[in-house]
């Protein structure tokens, strides 16, 4: 999913090109997992064991601030069940409850209308005084518990 051509549209530095790339984002993930106790998770559906994609945090700074920055991709087969939304809304779920003082941050590109609609579901709002250029171009921000209260407007 992660060499996808669809699944990494709005993102093609994230494509992978090959084996060794996949094996280095396993370790980061797995070292993020052993360094903080916390990171992505693989999506299935109740007994199947095809992965229908990824969702979860890792910490990070943006303009000066300590984040989670949100992560969900889905193979482009697993699109339009609301399953993004349901992901990142437990992910974010659970970082309320589990990283208290850290906002979440979904970095999203101004034309990826899904994943704006997977960011509203999970409770993120808009926080435009945040926005930056991403290594693929303009990234709009979204978030939730940004100090000074809330998460940005709507």
């Amino acid at each position: 999913m992660h060499s996808d051509p669809a699944a990494c549209a709005h993102n093609p530095s994230d494509a992978l090109t090959g084996r060794t790339e996949a094996e280095r984002l396993h370790q980061r993930w797995d070292d993020q997992w052993r360094r903080h106790g916390y990171g992505h998770w693989a999506v299935r559906r109740h007994g199947e064991a095809r992965t229908l994609g990824f969702c979860g945090v890792k910490p990070m700074d943006l303009a000066g601030l300590r984040i989670l920055d949100l992560f969900y991709r889905f193979a482009p087969a697993a699109w339009g069940r609301g399953l993004a939304g349901e992901a990142a809304t437990a992910v974010v779920t659970w970082a309320g409850r589990r990283v208290p003082r850290l906002p979440v941050v979904a970095r999203i590109r101004p034309a990826n209308t899904a994943s704006r609609h997977v960011a509203l579901r999970a409770g993120l709002v808009r926080a435009a005084h945040l926005d930056r250029p991403g290594e693929d171009g303009l990234d709009w921000i979204f978030a939730t518990n940004l100090p000074g209260g809330g998460g940005g407007s709507r």
